[in-house]
């Protein structure tokens, strides 16, 4: 069976991406539940997937709230939608949001087909991680005791923080407004 490999682009920093891989009659539900575990959120938001073209324009919509494929419904369904479907050229391309109050959105673009699977792995497969993925709610990976490390390392004693500067270079400058012509007027 053929195997699909995408690279899931955030749309914040195309620094940070994932590539995944697919069979070929996955579903786009598959592949929803695979971007989710591959970038860290928790997956407890709905999302959509959006037919792209070169532009990144969002074309027909892939719910993960709709349960059934209709005719001419405002989106189609996730689960009955197999990937493979939609692929039509050799770097199709999709726009995925997730959470649709926060709208995480990412690229995904087709990078490669396979005719054959990897013997032992088990698809959706996370083939590869660059980047440090967005924190889903608050901070993430820097503990309270790191934070607190930070600012202990970089403390400033109590007499400069009352003034919000501290005493360098403040000598000698009135040698500089005498040498300039005596002051300003």
């Amino acid at each position: 069976m053929a195997i699909l490999r995408f690279r899931i682009y955030w749309e914040e920093d195309d620094q940070t991406y994932r590539d995944i891989e697919l069979m070929a009659n996955q579903t786009f539900m598959d592949f929803h539940h695979a971007i989710v575990k591959a970038f860290e959120f928790d997956g407890k938001h709905p999302a959509s997937f959006y037919e792209s073209n070169e532009k990144w324009t969002r074309g027909r919509e892939f719910n993960s709230e709709v349960l059934v494929n209709k005719k001419d419904a405002p989106a189609l369904s996730m689960i009955k939608t197999p990937v493979s479907a939609l692929v039509s050229l050799p770097d199709q391309k999709f726009i995925y949001v997730y959470d649709p109050v926060k709208k995480w959105t990412f690229m995904a673009e087709l990078t490669g087909v396979s005719k054959e699977e990897t013997p032992r792995r088990v698809y959706p497969f996370l083939l590869r991680k660059e980047g440090i993925a967005p924190a889903q709610y608050g901070i993430k990976g820097v503990s309270l005791d790191k934070i607190m490390e930070i600012e202990e390392k970089y403390d400033l004693g109590a007499e400069e923080m009352a003034e919000g500067f501290g005493s360098e270079g403040e000598e000698g400058t009135e040698s500089i407004v005498e040498d300039l012509g005596g002051g300003i007027e």
